[in-house]
């Protein structure tokens, strides 16, 4: 398969290509991003290894749909049949290599997932594959989150790729929640439905 982004978000933007700091917190553009994974599936290729990751949180926003610029780290899930010490190893070069943090592919976020759904491949090259999850587990994170503007606007942008009248779209994310926090999300949908479709 060809190096690069695949799957798209129909209404993509492209991010910006190259790294910022904001706030005295250093981010990660678009293309440094691309040019770290196809890194770390050079670096496993070399060891006749093959990375699977899962994409969630601030990574889809810039690689899929380019509505952010950038992002502090890469939240994913390492998947199976990749060894998750080996994969972080890997990282941790890359991140040598770049004068990064070492934590820039950051693996915590399978700690406030239910359950794990695999969407598409958004990213392939040799040594690695990045799926993203499913919209409707993408928008239950957020939902969970709802801490700030940019949780708003990442949750809106999710909602708009998810067909169906409130009941099923609500019906389809209601699964990925987290436990205990049903009712925080549920306003937040609420919220958000209202503003993009009206009142149900």
């Amino acid at each position: 398969m060809a190096q690069g982004l695949l799957g798209q978000g129909s209404r993509s933007q492209r991010g910006a290509s190259a790294g910022t700091l904001c706030g005295g917190m250093a981010t990660i553009g678009r293309q440094e991003l691309v040019e770290a994974l196809t890194r770390l599936g050079e670096l496993a290729a070399a060891q006749a290894k093959k990375v699977d990751l899962l994409l969630v949180g601030g990574g889809v926003m810039v690689l899929v749909f380019g509505t952010r610029q950038s992002t502090r780290d890469l939240d994913v899930v390492i998947l199976p049949p990749s060894d998750a010490a080996a994969v972080r190893a890997l990282a941790a070069t890359v991140a040598d290599e770049r004068g990064w943090p070492s934590d820039w592919l950051n693996d915590a976020a399978k700690g406030f997932m239910v359950s794990l759904s695999r969407g598409p491949v958004v990213f392939s090259s040799p040594g690695v594959e990045v799926f993203r999850a499913t919209f409707e587990q993408l928008l239950a994170m957020k939902l969970c989150a709802w801490r700030d503007d940019v949780d708003i606007a990442d949750a809106r942008r999710l909602l708009e790729e998810l067909p169906g009248s409130y009941d099923d779209v609500w019906r389809r994310v209601a699964p990925y929640l987290q436990l205990g926090r049903e009712l925080k999300a549920k306003y937040a949908f609420d919220d958000l439905w209202e503003d993009l479709h009206g009142a149900t």
